[in-house]
Order: C-alpha cells, then sequence, then structure tokens
C-alpha cells in the first residue's frame, strides 16, 4: 500500500480523436446488444447514439489514464483516446485503429463505414511508421558515420602523443580512465534509473509491512520527492503497485 504523504504530480495524458462518416442501416438497439457482451467495454446507449469505453489502464489516484472511447452515431462514427506522452503516437493510434477495426467487424451487417476514407487514413497511419523508422535508422547510420570520424581522428592524435612522450601519455591514460570510472560510480550513486528505482521501491514496500512513507524513502536515498513521487505513478500506471484507501 501507499501511503501519500505528499503532494503528487499527475502526468496528465495527452487526449487524440478521429472521425469517420458512417451509416446505420437499421436501428441502435442490435449494436448495444452486441457490443454489451464485449468483457472490456462498457456500453451507454442513447437515443441517437451508443457510447462504447475501455479503460485500459489507470493512475495512481484511480483515474482513467490509457483509454479509448468510441461514439457511435447515425451518420457517423468518433473515437477519442489517450496517449502517454512519453510513448509513441503513431503507434497508440495504430493500436486505436486495430481496435476500432475488431469492434466494426461485429457490427459490419448493422453499420456501414465509409470503407474508403477508412483505409486511406489506416494506410496513412502505416505510412507514418514506417516513414518515421526509415529517418531513425537514417539518423542512426549518420551517427554512426560521424563517430567514426572522430574516432579515427583521436587514434591519429593518440599516435602523435604516443610517439613524443609514450610514458607520460601512458600516466595521463591511466590516470584519465581511473577519473572516469570515479565519475561513473558517483554518478551510479547520484543518479538512479527508473529500473533502478522500481527495485528499490519493491524491496522498501517488502520490508515496511506493505506501505511506503514517500519523506521517509527520499531521504534514506536522497532523492528528490517529485522524482519518487514520478516513479511511483509510473509503477501504478505499469501495474507493479495498487493503491489502497
Amino acid at each position: 500500500m501507499v501511503e501519500q504523504t505528499a503532494s503528487m504530480e499527475i502526468i496528465e495524458p495527452e487526449i487524440e480523436n478521429m472521425q469517420f462518416k458512417g451509416s446505420l442501416t437499421g436501428s441502435l438497439d442490435p449494436i448495444a446488444e452486441r457490443l454489451s457482451k464485449l468483457q472490456n467495454l462498457t456500453i451507454k446507449k442513447e437515443a441517437d447514439k451508443i457510447t462504447a469505453f475501455n479503460v485500459e489502464n489507470r493512475d495512481i489516484e484511480n483515474r482513467p489514464f490509457l483509454f479509448y472511447i468510441i461514439i457511435i452515431e447515425k451518420n457517423k462514427i468518433t473515437v477519442n483516446y489517450s496517449i502517454m506522452r512519453d510513448s509513441s503516437e503513431k503507434m497508440r493510434k495504430l493500436q486505436i485503429l486495430r481496435n476500432l477495426m475488431g469492434i466494426l467487424s461485429l457490427i459490419s451487417d448493422l453499420y456501414k463505414i465509409d470503407i474508403q476514407t477508412f483505409f486511406q487514413y489506416v494506410d496513412s497511419a502505416i505510412d507514418n511508421i514506417i516513414n518515421s523508422l526509415a529517418q531513425n535508422y537514417s539518423s542512426l547510420f549518420n551517427s554512426y558515420d560521424s563517430l567514426l570520424s572522430e574516432h579515427k581522428e583521436l587514434r591519429r592524435l593518440n599516435i602523435e602523443l604516443t610517439n613524443s612522450n609514450r610514458n607520460l601519455t601512458a600516466q595521463a591514460t591511466r590516470i584519465t580512465a581511473e577519473n572516469e570510472v570515479l565519475k561513473a560510480r558517483l554518478k551510479e550513486l547520484e543518479n538512479y534509473s527508473d529500473e533502478s528505482l522500481m527495485v528499490m521501491v519493491q524491496d522498501w514496500i517488502e520490508s515496511h509491512s506493505n506501505t511506503i512513507d514517500i519523506n521517509e524513502f527520499a531521504k534514506t536515498y536522497k532523492i528528490t520527492l517529485p522524482r519518487v513521487e514520478q516513479i511511483l505513478n509510473k509503477m501504478v500506471i505499469s501495474g507493479y503497485l495498487e493503491v489502497r484507501g
């Protein structure tokens, strides 16, 4: 159980939407009845529309964090969905489109969507993913090429220095290497990765009767409160921790 002893900074997700033209072949009643059989969807039927929503994940305050809402009306379908700020918007869009296609396939005899527009939208979303991957690989290759050139130049300079004074270069290299090791160790002591902090939080909770005092934890490990709050929120969203009232 997480004891909230300080104000938590909740990172709100981004909200996006998409909309497609459609046509109802009959009434909304059979659509609502059919979709209500899906365990992951909550259905709300009104006179002129059906709202189907799925909460995929909640934040540390038990509010919907990752979710999508599908609104089916007589002449259109609207989808509102959330995106984690540190995740890929393009991949999230494809995930939502996949979920939407699954729902449309179940009601294809009851509701007709503008197939041409829908397929063009899906095709564009896939192209964006492919182009993004191509750009990432190109950027990676350019970075590698630049680093390789820098590496060659450093080797040339190193040979010149070694020829001019082998002993001095050897001592400087040894001191530099020791200094880098010390800096790396110091950095490890001062900074913790998300994975390390998550393990530390789990160990703390196990040794403190399944609770955590945020102030005490931060003081013990010399970590700022916002950083502790950030990792706790991430663990709750990811399902590693559960908030109990």
